[in-house]
């Protein structure tokens, strides 16, 4: 449930990484949204692939950006070896959001040797603002259906690092 952008890929080069950065960086003050610059020497990040667990512990860095206060921070968190694996969820900020997300994907895409973009909203594949508003107002009928047939159920709930949970049980 939820209108995320989830994307994954490997840099090509070393430049590309201070390039994508900066682009980042550009992007982030040209659309007055809060960031900061960030380099972890041990984290794990808990990944999937192909509906596999196949964690990272290392090295990680690059930029965390606050695309909208009603969003998940959007991250471009690289490891040692300049691959990515991230999610955005964008719902409860509003379209022009996540159409900016996208878009930004798209422009930075040729420095990876594959960019790999799965946008629940479907504005990666469609660029059509209707069918990401649809998905949208979807999203929103299934959390209102969801909290209709589960009096526990309440959200959405910033969580701890600062993503959104769009459900939890209340105590």
């Amino acid at each position: 449930m939820g209108v995320t952008i989830h994307f994954d890929g490997k840099l090509k080069t070393e430049t590309d990484y201070r390039i994508v950065l900066k682009s980042a960086q550009n992007f982030a003050q040209e659309n007055e949204m809060e960031y900061n610059f960030f380099t972890e020497a041990n984290k794990l990040l808990l990944r999937v692939r192909d509906e596999e667990e196949w964690d990272y512990q290392g090295m990680t860095r690059g930029i965390r950006i606050q695309p909208h206060e009603n969003s998940d921070p959007f991250n471009l968190e690289f490891d040692q070896d300049n691959y990515i694996q991230e999610y955005c969820k964008t719902q409860f900020a509003n379209v022009e959001t996540h159409i900016k997300l996208i878009d930004f994907l798209k422009s930075i895409r040729l420095h990876f040797d594959q960019l790999n973009v799965f946008d629940e909203g479907e504005y990666w594949d469609t660029q059509n603002v209707e069918t990401l508003e649809n998905n949208i107002k979807t999203c929103f009928h299934q959390i209102e259906m969801a909290k209709q047939n589960d009096e526990t159920l309440d959200g959405p709930f910033r969580i701890g690092d600062g993503r959104i949970a769009d459900l939890m049980h209340s105590s």
